[in-house]
């Protein structure tokens, strides 16, 4: 550190402290965060592993362990799910 310049440490900020705009922003976040890692771990349980991308577990573990504001859960449904191609039809 420089002589002279002293930082002085940020205040914590509480919930009580933020604007009511923000506190909104937080909570629907929070919500739509939850819901695509639900969505996401309820479509890893059912799906056989051989339509999975990888093994199963690493994206339990990042669905479930990784903040991500929804990145992950996103790139499981982008990225991680084969595309199988439907059995032909037994009539052509």
């Amino acid at each position: 550190m420089r002589a002279g310049v002293y930082a002085e440490p940020m205040a914590k900020k509480r919930w009580q402290d933020l604007r009511p705009g923000t506190r909104r922003f937080i909570v629907i976040a929070g919500a739509v965060e939850g819901a695509l890692k639900l969505a996401a771990l309820l479509d890893l349980a059912r799906r056989p592993a051989e339509e999975v991308h990888g093994r199963k577990l690493p994206w339990a573990v990042a669905i479930v362990l990784v903040n991500s504001l929804g990145i992950v859960p996103i790139a499981y449904f982008r990225f991680g799910r084969r595309k199988l191609t439907p059995p032909a039809d037994p009539r052509s």
